[in-house]
């Protein structure tokens, strides 16, 4: 039980941080990492992990898949200040926009406050932030 979920977690980490296509993928990362599995168990966990194929083609977790259609839908801007991120949004979606973020577990933000039209990302570092906004920026 303990294996297979640690390897699940590690395909998460796969899947958020690059762009996978196809199980094979998957399969040969895990296997380059000291994971022993074949493409039917990782089928399996793609299954568990409810994956589905975003519209590039590519993995995204189900969580991740909710905060690309709220960020496309709803984000308006994303500035900047040093570590921290201001979202802006249409009228009144702060609330639901940052239970989105703080769900999908962007790598970089500790945490989000929101307003009901903006909300603030407060990340790790400077450098975590930029990614961050670069994610949110990517869906609009």
């Amino acid at each position: 039980m303990k294996k297979r979920m640690e390897r699940q977690e590690v395909i998460r980490d796969i899947v958020r941080k690059e762009r996978i296509k196809a199980q094979h993928e998957i399969v040969n990362i895990l296997q380059s990492r000291g994971y022993k599995c074949t493409q039917a168990t990782v089928s399996r966990d793609i299954e568990e992990l409810k994956l589905t194929k975003s519209k590039g083609g590519h993995y995204v977790l189900a969580e991740d898949q909710h905060l690309q259609r709220m960020v496309h839908d709803l984000v308006k801007k994303v500035d900047r200040a040093g570590n921290l991120l201001v979202v802006h949004v249409q009228d009144g979606t702060a609330a639901g926009v940052a239970a989105a973020i703080d769900q999908a577990g962007v790598d970089g933000i500790l945490g989000t406050v929101s307003g009901d039209t903006t909300l603030l990302c407060v990340c790790t570092d400077e450098k975590k932030a930029i990614a961050a906004a670069e994610e949110l920026l990517y869906f609009i």
